[in-house]
Parts: structure tokens; C-alpha cells; sequence
């Protein structure tokens, strides 16, 4: 009887202390109106989380590359001036740029090839007027296609930058 008693104190004693060990998210709950349900920010986003790669944001482009490229070329930098022509539109917006490759080579070498093609159209963004401190750079290599495949169709989507905007 003493031992179950004795039980009995100790458990109410665990209770007691872990009560006084609340995190602000159980202080939340306990907080919420009765019958209430948590606050949740609903309002859309602002972009498509796709990026450019979408096409529904209107000024902002994917720039392509050539096999095992990382250079610009006309297409690029005329590519490249829409995008910097819609940063300056957008003034509080950041972008990632996301460096993407085909699916041929190993993943260490297309994330390395695409670390390349986002820094080549950083440094070339910077050039054109845009603050470094709004972008920046990430390599997904060959993770992320757009297209599946194994034609040359489909290796030419993706080797790609992707535009991510973020407020």
C-alpha cells in the first residue's frame, strides 16, 4: 500500500515539474480561443515556387546552355538583360538562381557544371547593375529536369538557370 501510495506522489510530483517546462508552441495552444482554430498566413504567394522554369512569371526567363557549357553566349546575356530589366522592375525582390544540368555525366560533375552556370549568370547580373546581396546561387546538377528523356530535346530543357523569386 505505502509503495503504491509512494508511486502515486512521485508521478504527481513528474507532472507537476514537467508543466513548468511548457514551449512557446504548447503556451500557444493553450492561448487559443476556445472552439478557435491557430492563425495561419493564407494570403497567396507572390511567385510561382516554380521560377522562371514555370513560365507564368511575365519579364523573367530560364536561360539555356549548350552542352558541357557554362559560358553565355547572345541568347544568354539577352536572356539574362530581361531577367535584370525585371529585377529592377521589382526592387524588393530576391532571386535564386538555380544551376540545373541533362542527366549525363556523374552527379558530382553536374553539380559542379551547374555551381558553374548559376555563378556565370550571377557575376554577369552583377555587371548589369543588380546587387550581389539579391542573389543567390545553388547547383541541383541533374536532380531536378524538367524533361525525362534521353533525346536531345529533352537534354537541352534541362540545362538551364532557373529564376526563383522570393520577397
Amino acid at each position: 500500500m505505502i509503495r503504491k501510495l509512494a508511486f502515486g506522489l512521485v508521478a504527481c510530483a513528474l507532472v507537476v515539474g514537467c508543466k513548468g517546462k511548457q514551449t512557446q508552441s504548447d503556451q500557444a495552444v493553450e492561448t487559443m480561443p476556445a472552439g478557435g482554430t491557430p492563425q495561419i498566413d493564407s494570403s497567396a504567394l507572390s511567385f510561382d515556387p516554380m521560377g522562371s522554369d514555370s513560365g507564368k512569371i511575365s519579364g523573367l526567363v530560364t536561360v539555356r546552355f549548350g552542352y558541357d557549357k557554362s559560358s553565355l553566349d547572345a541568347n544568354s546575356k539577352k536572356d539574362i538583360a530581361t531577367n535584370v530589366d525585371w529585377m529592377k522592375k521589382n526592387p524588393n525582390t530576391r532571386v535564386q538562381i538555380e544551376g540545373h544540368c541533362d542527366n549525363r555525366g556523374t552527379i558530382e560533375y553536374n553539380v559542379a557544371l551547374g555551381e558553374r552556370r548559376a555563378n556565370a549568370v550571377k557575376a554577369y547580373m552583377v555587371s548589369l547593375g543588380i546587387p550581389a546581396d539579391r542573389l543567390s546561387t545553388i547547383s541541383y546538377g541533374k536532380e531536378k529536369p524538367l524533361a525525362t528523356g534521353d533525346s536531345e530535346a529533352a537534354y537541352a530543357q534541362n540545362r538551364r538557370a532557373n529564376f526563383v523569386p522570393a520577397q
